[in-house]
């Protein structure tokens, strides 16, 4: 939900403004979130395979610069192939958005006159699968149809953490329990955060 290339993209699009106060509550949800699990001592609901897992040292091989700039080029050209089909399905949908779905119906699902907007939202995200890069686009597309920038931030965040596909990949490694408590702290946390956000949004335009 936050890392580097959000931050840049966010601020591209939204302000700068807008961009750190995402970042800063992401930051918070992912704290609060991580201590809380902590104390509650869950440790017993990760799977067995890893928490019996054994690691060891395995020497690396010192890499020079021209290796280094080979390396970093590799991660790039991998990094823009997986998110270039997100990229085009987060397009392809704020094209929709834009072109077919009428600004009424989005400004009543969505807008300032539902109290439910940031709910729908957070919930709408979770049969997608893309990164922060995929929902841009849709993003983009809402903002410019009536809906509030809290509710658009939700659907955001409501993509990028709590998809099915990544709730499913991530039971490989936590039992149920945990990944209950998991989807429930980011669920609550995203819905306040977007409730939030509509509060604070006349100081960040």
């Amino acid at each position: 939900m936050v890392d580097l290339g959000s931050l840049v993209l966010l601020m591209s699009i939204f302000g700068w403004k807008v961009a750190i106060v995402y970042v800063i509550f992401g930051l918070i949800i992912a704290v609060a979130g991580g201590t809380l699990i902590e104390n509650l001592h869950l440790e017993s609901q990760i799977e067995d395979y890893i928490r019996n897992g054994n690691s060891i040292d395995v020497p690396q091989e010192e890499l020079h610069f021209k290796d280094r700039i080979k390396y970093a080029w590799e991660q790039v050209v991998s990094t823009a192939k997986k998110v270039f089909p997100y990229v085009l399905i987060g397009v392809g949908i704020g094209a929709l958005i834009h072109n077919w779905i009428p600004q009424d119906f989005i400004v009543k699902v969505l807008g300032d006159n539902n109290p439910f907007g940031v709910i729908l939202a957070t919930l709408a995200g979770v049969p997608m699968y893309a990164d922060i890069f995929g929902t841009i686009p849709i993003a983009e597309a809402l903002l410019a149809k009536g809906a509030l920038l809290g509710v658009v931030l939700s659907f955001m965040m409501g993509v990028t953490t709590l998809s099915l596909p990544s709730i499913i990949m991530l039971r490989k490694a936590v039992k149920p329990k945990l990944l209950g408590i998991f989807i429930a702290i980011c669920t609550l946390g995203i819905i306040a955060v977007g409730y939030l956000f509509n509060v604070i949004q006349p100081l960040l335009v």
